[in-house]
């Protein structure tokens, strides 16, 4: 447990580099156009626009074939690029370990294709970093959950009070999340979630509730629901989106 003031610094650091299979293949889908930019830019941009924290730089790791290509991106701060590894925790170690020396900064731990980040809820989730160990914003299930055997039988319905579906930002200080990475990669953990390293060496993790707009794009149906050229969507849909070159 923490104690004090919070962190000065903010740094966001974004593991950007896998294949996007379950979008269908072909172009990951952190890189396909997303309203004129990518996907990814439109999520960063959303970063720097009114309400959010001011970053002290940004860390992404990114597919190989995209490292000249996202380096030339130009930021309002610092951006630091490196490839991505074989599964998204390792990525994001890799990410970690680019930024400056800043043990006590808040880090960020984004997906890359969530392109709405609520800025209310990620600064609550960084203030909490004066008295918790790490902060994880989530939405409240509201469906019926049942749990059932391998072979699809029903064995139980779950009571659904105080389940929640873990979102990201996923905050901690910096030195936080290196010792954490570093004693997965000692010991062999594979997180399901970057908070579910602090879980599982025993930290305090606050959950910070948000809204159900901050979801994660990862199906052809989110794509088609939520891209700025659905009509589906309207405008409401989009009234968080950052648009513009990141």
């Amino acid at each position: 447990m923490r104690g004090g003031e919070g962190p000065a610094r903010v740094f966001l650091v974004i593991p950007a580099g896998g294949s996007g299979a379950r979008m269908g293949g072909g172009v990951p889908k952190q890189f396909r156009d997303w309203g004129g930019v990518t996907l990814l830019e439109a999520t960063l941009a959303a970063f720097f626009q009114p309400g959010m924290p001011a970053l002290a730089g940004v860390a992404l790791a990114v597919p190989t074939d995209r490292l000249a290509e996202v380096r030339g991106w130009r930021l309002p701060v610092p951006l630091w690029v490196t490839e991505g590894g074989a599964t998204r925790q390792a990525s994001v170690a890799q990410a970690l370990a680019l930024l400056p020396e800043a043990p006590e900064a808040a880090v960020l731990i984004h997906d890359g294709v969530r392109p709405f980040p609520p800025a209310g809820p990620v600064g609550e989730a960084i203030a909490a970093l004066a008295t918790w160990d790490g902060a994880v914003l989530g939405e409240a299930s509201t469906d019926t959950l049942k749990r059932v055997d391998p072979a699809g039988r029903i064995l139980a319905t779950e009571p659904r009070e105080g389940i929640f579906r873990a979102q990201t930002p996923q905050v901690a200080r910096l030195d936080t999340w290196r010792r954490a990475f570093a004693w997965a990669r000692e010991t062999g953990f594979q997180g399901t979630d970057d908070v579910s390293l602090l879980e599982a060496q025993g930290l305090r993790v606050l959950l910070v509730p948000s809204p159900s707009t901050n979801l994660k794009l990862t199906t052809p149906e989110d794509w088609a629901r939520w891209h700025p050229a659905a009509t589906a969507c309207g405008g409401s849909a989009h009234t968080s989106r950052a648009g513009g070159k990141a």
